[in-house]
């Protein structure tokens, strides 16, 4: 059950809601941002019907990532739609936000959209779409599934890594969106890879939802992400990390998962 009731980091509480609020239940996916030198952290929340979830924004009271927060706002959309799973894309001196919702008030199909930023907590612009599941490996499930969008950036190269088909199905993956021209709230700006770019093997099941660091030393590309312990766990899970190479287009290429219990080197440290 994803119910939660409070954001924490580190195992450390930074953020409890009220009761009764709009924000007080089903806090999923809260994801931490340095913006112009404060903390921000984007959730997804609702009142405890899934249907009323929208995203919200937390800022932190001082410079200290792990310290506390206060509620700083809701990102209403335009249209004011259900969404989960933002995340911000700064490109060239402006803010983006990107997110997983839905079309309508109906949960037919999760869907990628942006928006330009008016600052770190307000959107500027209306919704655009950049993903909808259309490929079959987006759309094992139902609802079918586009979520959990993160910016990952080469150089002067700009993606989106998601994840496709239902989090509760064996067939959770990774797909790639490129950006290919300035403007990135032109939904013509983002080409999809036709074949997902990190999925399941028969030694792991449903890799998906990640998130992308640097080594301590700076010299190294890993991904974070969760995959299902055994086939038809569905969210019976646990979080894994591996590193990852560039190819020769300087585009991401995250090889296959590696099983539970193969040892890898660490993070390299000089």
């Amino acid at each position: 059950e994803f119910i939660e009731d409070a954001v924490q980091m580190n195992g450390e509480l930074i953020w409890k809601p009220e009761d009764g609020k709009e924000y007080s239940k089903e806090i999923w996916a809260p994801e931490l941002h340095n913006i112009d030198g404060i903390w921000y952290v984007y959730f997804a929340a609702d009142n405890g019907s899934n249907e009323n979830h929208k995203m919200f924004v937390l800022e932190s009271k001082d410079k200290n990532p792990l310290g506390k927060y206060k509620l700083k706002a809701r990102l209403k959309t335009e249209p004011d739609m259900w969404a989960i799973d933002g995340t911000v894309l700064k490109y060239k001196n402006k803010l983006y936000f990107i997110w997983s919702g839905w079309e309508d008030t109906v949960n037919v199909s999760q869907n990628l959209y942006i928006a330009e930023m008016e600052n770190a907590w307000t959107l500027k612009s209306k919704r655009y779409l950049i993903s909808n599941p259309e490929y079959d490996w987006e759309k094992v499930g139902d609802p079918i599934v586009n979520e959990g969008p993160q910016v990952l950036i080469n150089n002067d190269k700009i993606f989106i890594i998601y994840s496709a088909s239902g989090s509760w199905t064996d067939n959770y993956c990774l797909g790639k969106l490129t950006l290919v021209n300035d403007n990135p709230l032109n939904p013509d700006s983002w080409i999809k890879d036709a074949a997902p770019v990190f999925y399941g093997t028969v030694s792991v099941t449903s890799p998906g939802h990640a998130s992308f660091v640097k080594s301590p030393d700076g010299k190294e590309d890993w991904i974070i992400y969760h995959a299902a312990k055994n086939k038809g766990a569905a969210w019976d899970r646990n979080v894994r990390m591996q590193r990852f190479y560039w190819d020769e287009r300087g585009h991401p290429a995250l090889g296959s998962p590696v099983p539970e219990n193969v040892e890898i080197p660490a993070p390299s440290r000089n």
